[in-house]
């Protein structure tokens, strides 16, 4: 099994099926919290919702193809972070991510992107990693703005949330600017 190290706190592990419990509670519990910013909220109503696409996790992270991880704090189960699909033609991927409520305010989310671009750019080689989230979402604006990520620009109307749309604010990070910010340092 896939598991990650960030520091003695932090750790981020690929989800298997014994997993769907933990993961069902931690989105149940914070079931409002999440669902003003993420469209699949209500589509999870149970673990058993999650038995078809655990496998899909796992085969995306067996084909190289991204991953989707759950983050603990602790030890305790308190987010998800996921690589979407990594097109390796321009060696480019996106970074998705939700945090319990209770849990935000440490730098988890921070934390675990600095390292997880670390190992992208000088592992896996890659060239750019984007971040996209509502423009409404201050919280999740904070995290690729304090990482130095550049902020390209707002698709209008570029999800639809339940009842309404919202206006999608896309940052970037390329392997050059992430290298020469934290060489110089």
């Amino acid at each position: 099994m896939f598991s990650f190290t960030v520091n003695k706190d932090i750790s981020i592990e690929l989800f298997q099926q014994h997993h769907k419990e933990e993961l069902f509670e931690l989105i149940d519990t914070n079931r409002e919290h999440l669902r003003r910013w993420l469209q699949w909220v209500d589509k999870r109503q149970s673990p058993a919702d999650f038995e078809p696409i655990i496998p899909i996790w796992i085969r995306n992270y067996a084909d190289n193809n991204g991953f989707d991880a759950g983050i603990r704090y602790k030890g305790e189960l308190v987010g998800m972070i996921g690589l979407h699909y990594i097109d390796w033609k321009t060696k480019s991927t996106s970074i998705g991510y939700f945090l319990s409520q209770h849990a935000q305010g440490k730098g988890i989310i921070t934390t675990v992107i600095s390292a997880l671009l670390n190992y992208l750019f000088t592992e896996m080689k890659l060239n750019r990693v984007e971040i996209q989230c509502s423009v409404k979402n201050g919280r999740s604006i904070a995290i690729p703005e304090r990482l130095g990520f550049i902020k390209e620009g707002v698709t209008r109307d570029g999800q639809w949330l339940y009842d309404h749309y919202e206006d999608i604010v896309t940052y970037s990070m390329l392997a050059s600017e992430w290298n020469n910010a934290h060489n110089n340092r």
